[in-house]
């Protein structure tokens, strides 16, 4: 569960660049002033057929809470499913409710997994359900309690120097691993996102984010893709391993 009292704001206040990329995405304080966020999400990429899954082009629906870890997305191998993700149970739901398909400590799912080995239906919900909480809730998750939050080494990208801060994420919250890095433009936005994908063997995954908008005052991308990572830290271009495409956003 995420927490709203003061101590919330403690990784802002020790991290001036955490403090400036909060104002340009939108302001915290206008952040914690809603409680869920929807999009349409047309995703692609060379990943799921690595993992032995069919992705169409279709546009689902996203949701995330921004008070807890929660998602869904719609529809979801039928088009009267849905999924259900909190970090200990992944669920496949119909529209009444009923469970289509269920899995507790769901993580556990994925002991031994290499970046090939095959999933069914539910690695795939948790993974939606983590993987998209962690971006649509970024950057602002990273002013939680419990977050542990240094500098790295800038990037130069572009003619632009990329500004970069680590987080390692408390045991609390299911996302892609422990440590996580950001790099955010001269601008404060962010432009970059570093991983590894612990549940597919630990790849190092490099996350490009851009064509941001503004949405009842948050500034957020619209455009994501991410490629392996090579040794020297640049992105494998000539394989976009996950693509995903945001609009319509809406914010309760």
């Amino acid at each position: 569960m995420l927490q709203t009292d003061t101590a919330r704001s403690e990784n802002a206040v020790m991290h001036p660049l955490l403090a400036e990329a909060f104002e340009a995405h939108g302001g915290l304080e206008r952040w914690r002033g809603f409680s869920a966020l929807s999009a349409t999400i047309v995703t692609g990429g060379e990943f799921w057929a690595m993992k032995g899954l069919v992705q169409d082009s279709d546009p689902r629906r996203v949701t995330v809470e921004l008070r807890r870890e929660w998602g869904s997305l719609a529809p979801f191998g039928n088009p009267d499913w849905h999924t259900d993700f909190t970090p200990d149970r992944i669920a496949i739901l119909d529209r009444a409710g009923n469970i289509i398909a269920e899995r507790r400590a769901p993580r556990a799912a994925f002991a031994g997994h290499d970046l090939t080995t095959p999933w069914d239906p539910l690695h795939r919900a948790y993974f939606n359900g983590y993987a998209l909480w962690t971006y649509l809730n970024t950057p602002f998750v990273l002013a939680e309690p419990g977050f542990a939050i240094s500098d790295i080494p800038a990037l130069t990208e572009g003619g632009e120097v990329w500004r970069g801060l680590r987080a390692t994420f408390p045991d609390r919250i299911a996302t892609h691993s422990r440590e996580q890095d950001f790099y955010f433009g001269p601008d404060g936005l962010l432009r970059r996102h570093d991983y590894h994908v612990d549940v597919a063997g630990g790849f190092a995954a490099v996350h490009l984010v851009s064509d941001f908008v503004n949405v009842r005052g948050l500034r957020l991308p619209t455009r994501r893709r991410a490629y392996q990572r090579n040794e020297d830290f640049s992105p494998r271009l000539d394989r976009v391993m996950v693509s995903i495409d945001l609009s319509d956003f809406s914010i309760e």
